[in-house]
């Protein structure tokens, strides 16, 4: 089949590759956008499909657009999102993967409400403390979202979900569950919630295997690989549960023990105290 010619696109603006850049870079500015970087033709053509409102500017190579499908081709030509076109060299300097497949997307933060959440009669959720590692967050966004749970809570102090490394670990789900930063656990607590604290082997911990049921409204909760979660934090668990793992490793990675953790508890039976 015949390429179709190479269309004059408006050359990508000073100020939107500086946007680019400092979205990539710094937190402030995604938080003071509401936005963040979106890069990879499977993610960007999936929220065309889902929320296309979502999409606040769309950047192509030449390549991309001419080695695309036609039909996708007129989407993005014809969409209402604005379309700009970056130099090979131009792209790569914008681009935070690698291998760049030519098109990336400014799009806008979702927004959750919280209270819609916390007022379910039942609730599975997950609380992160201290996370810092962007590829562990993402892994753990995944692993929320392949066995059902409802939310995500974040302490403030944990590493920004729109980071772009976040943003890749997660292969473009992001938008897809609801997460909560700068969360406070004693005001879940309050909203009757239950944590279920992710601890090493110890006396007051639980083998996974053992726990077969688990509260109505609860909350897996895990900390900072180095460190665990704070005694803070401990106090305030309604029970606390470990992994056995083989004493030839000394503890697991924390997206690793969440999908493990999350599996085991999806399909326990709830009940009250």
């Amino acid at each position: 089949m015949k390429k179709p010619p190479a269309t004059s696109l408006t050359p990508l603006p000073a100020a939107n590759a500086t946007q680019i850049r400092e979205l990539l870079r710094d937190r402030k500015r995604r938080e003071a956008d509401r936005a963040f970087v979106l890069e990879g033709d499977k993610p960007i053509k999936e929220l065309q499909q889902a929320d296309p409102s979502a999409l606040l500017t769309l950047v192509v190579t030449l390549d991309y657009l001419e080695q695309c499908e036609p039909a996708h081709r007129r989407t993005l030509e014809r969409g209402p999102t604005p379309l700009y076109q970056a130099r090979a060299s131009q792209f790569d300097s914008l681009s935070d993967v690698r291998t760049s497949q030519g098109i990336l997307a400014i799009v806008r933060q979702p927004t959750w409400k919280e209270s819609a959440i916390l007022a379910r009669p039942t609730l599975f959720g997950l609380y992160g403390e201290r996370l810092q590692d962007p590829t562990n967050v993402g892994g753990l966004i995944r692993s929320a979202l392949a066995f059902g749970v409802d939310a995500l809570w974040l302490s403030p102090d944990s590493v920004d979900i729109w980071n772009p490394k976040v943003v890749r670990g997660t292969a473009g789900v992001v938008m897809s569950l609801p997460i909560f930063s700068g969360a406070d656990p004693a005001a879940l607590i309050q909203a009757d919630c239950v944590l279920m604290a992710a601890t090493p082997h110890g006396a007051r911990s639980q083998d996974i295997r053992q726990i077969q049921s688990v509260p109505p409204r609860a909350l897996v909760a895990l900390g900072n690989e180095s460190r665990g979660l704070s005694e803070d934090l401990l106090n305030l668990a309604g029970l606390r549960f470990h992994v056995p793992i083989s004493q030839a490793v000394d503890s697991l990675n924390v997206a690793t023990a969440a999908a493990i953790a999350l599996f085991h508890f999806s399909h326990l039976r709830k009940t009250h105290a």
